[in-house]
């Protein structure tokens, strides 16, 4: 049986935790940064956790996260 590939454009785009719950980064911070207010942007700053009903589907196409 061969190896399983691991999905690269999700490899670049999530990371797990200690814990194993699967880290991203937040959207809509790349452009069009004029009409979003100071508050919105540095809350786009943070990380979030990917959701509950994501976490398989993530966890099939990264094998070895």
């Amino acid at each position: 049986m061969p190896k399983m590939k691991t999905h690269k454009g999700a490899k670049k785009r999530v990371s797990f935790t200690k814990s194993g719950k699967i880290k991203r980064t937040k959207s809509n911070k790349s452009h069009i940064l004029t009409k979003k207010t100071t508050k919105r942007k540095r809350n786009l700053r943070r990380s979030a956790l990917v959701d509950k009903t994501f976490e398989n589907k993530i966890s099939k196409i990264l094998p070895y996260g």
